[in-house]
């Protein structure tokens, strides 16, 4: 009898990518090296701290600056990279590096890793990327070493360097202390290079290139610059610039007399430590102020930044601003009973829009499985369970207090939440998806439906 060849698609590839790459790191995390007590942690916590990490989340069960050795640590940051990269990106890049010639394979790979929709340039983009990410990495560095060198000495260095890889992968991680970057709320320094890390991480590659792009031909163009983006661009831009502001309004109006978090502060220093919550939750994870402390507004706005997240190919999580942007559209021209989706004098294409749909209801769907089976092994309060979920969905690492606290069934909800939120819902349907061979044309017959 003649055995069935398995056959893996670029998606199941980069799958199993980013779960072999949690494997090996809860391993390397589990060993007694990499604990700064000298004793192994808990495999299930190592098992956690390796998934946060990889899939650049943030939501830790243990505080790694107290918890991981220096060899935790770097291994840690280097998930981080890993995963704020991707697998895929980094073994092409070390393969690049070697003078290997990437074949039509890997080229197809790197191009569903990237999300991109031609295969054409795949290589070029490859090397731009990781130049320019550790370009803006070492720039972020330094802009934190001015901080942190005086305050820990050479530790700054390595503190300087984990938190720029941290910041621009959207990871949330730190090993300053356990209240994240709390203790540096009105430091404007910390506030302006950890915003510039996130948001150019979360921007997007391919918004990168089209705006340097369209920079180069400013004297030509003068003030035509934005008219001369792509579509993408724009909508990611104008998303990023709209959500941005308005989450900064909303935590200010709403946070203006809390005591617990910004009312003792001076008009600029609440200006800024709400421009800063409004940027951290586009899935940075890092914390100015306790999350538990928000009010109930600020939390709800927050799980909304949080859903929504950055730009496609980037290192963000969350649905994605240009997916969000593209629903809503969608939404009202149905009620405005039109047959085209029109953004900025360009028609959206069938297939995005239903991509677009797809992707807002499957990372609906996990959020809410995640929450109801969350709250089923937890008796935290609904919005505690609610900011876990979300965050951990849109791959954020803000929590309110209660990632610490979870049961061993709750930090198993959390771990798959996380992985299925990092690979993307689109990787989920996919790689679930298994085509039938038609036997014939013949379609279903169509009957109308009320909708609404």
């Amino acid at each position: 009898m003649r055995k069935k060849k398995l056959y893996y698609s670029t998606t199941h590839l980069i799958m199993l990518s980013f779960l072999l790459g949690i494997i090996i790191g809860s391993v390397l995390l589990s060993l007694p090296v990499s604990s700064a007590s000298g004793k192994s942690v808990p495999y299930i916590d190592a098992l956690f701290t390796a998934t946060t990490s990889v899939c650049v989340t943030g939501l830790v069960t243990l505080p790694a600056f107290s918890t991981w050795s220096v060899f935790g640590q770097i291994v840690i940051l280097i998930l981080i990279q890993i995963g704020g990269l991707g697998i895929i990106t980094i073994m092409s890049a070390i393969m690049i590096s070697m003078n290997r010639r990437l074949g039509l394979k890997s080229r197809i790979l790197l191009q569903d890793a990237f999300n991109l929709n031609s295969i054409s340039g795949v290589v070029v983009f490859l090397k731009k990327v990781v130049t320019g990410t550790f370009l803006v990495e070492g720039a972020g560095a330094l802009l934190y070493m001015t901080v942190f060198v005086p305050q820990f000495g050479l530790r700054g260095i390595w503190i300087s360097v984990f938190n720029s890889i941290s910041a621009f992968c959207n990871a949330g991680i730190d090993i300053m202390s356990e209240n994240s970057l709390c203790d540096y709320a009105v430091n404007p320094m910390i506030n302006i290079t950890t915003s510039l890390l996130v948001i150019l991480g979360g921007l997007g590659y391919i918004v990168w290139w089209d705006v340097i792009r369209t920079a180069r031909n400013f004297r030509s163009q003068k003030f035509r610059c934005f008219s001369r983006l792509t579509l993408q661009s724009k909508i990611a831009l104008s998303a990023t610039v709209i959500l941005l502001l308005a989450g900064a309004v909303l935590f200010f109006i709403f946070e203006y007399n809390n005591p617990l978090t910004i009312k003792n502060f001076s008009l600029f220093d609440k200006i800024q430590v709400a421009f800063f919550q409004s940027v951290t939750t586009r899935t940075a994870g890092f914390a100015s102020v306790p999350q538990q402390d928000l009010t109930n507004a600020s939390s709800v706005v927050s799980l909304m930044l949080m859903f929504i997240g950055g730009s496609p190919v980037g290192t963000a999580g969350g649905v994605k601003t240009v997916t969000f942007v593209v629903v809503i559209f969608a939404a009202l021209s149905a009620i405005k009973n039109e047959d085209e989706v029109s953004l900025f004098s360009r028609r959206i294409a069938k297939q995005s829009i239903s991509k677009a749909v797809a992707v807002l209801t499957v990372s609906f769907m996990i959020m809410f499985i995640s929450t109801v089976l969350l709250s089923a092994v937890t008796d935290a309060g609904i919005m505690d369970i609610a900011y876990e979920t979300v965050s951990a969905t849109a791959t954020v690492g803000l929590t309110r207090n209660l990632t610490s606290n979870l049961n061993i069934w709750g930090k198993i909800i959390i771990i798959v939440t996380m992985y299925l939120g990092r690979i993307g819902p689109i990787s989920l349907l996919i790689a679930f998806n298994i085509k039938k061979e038609k036997k014939n044309i013949i379609t279903d017959p169509v009957e109308e439906i009320s909708i609404g």
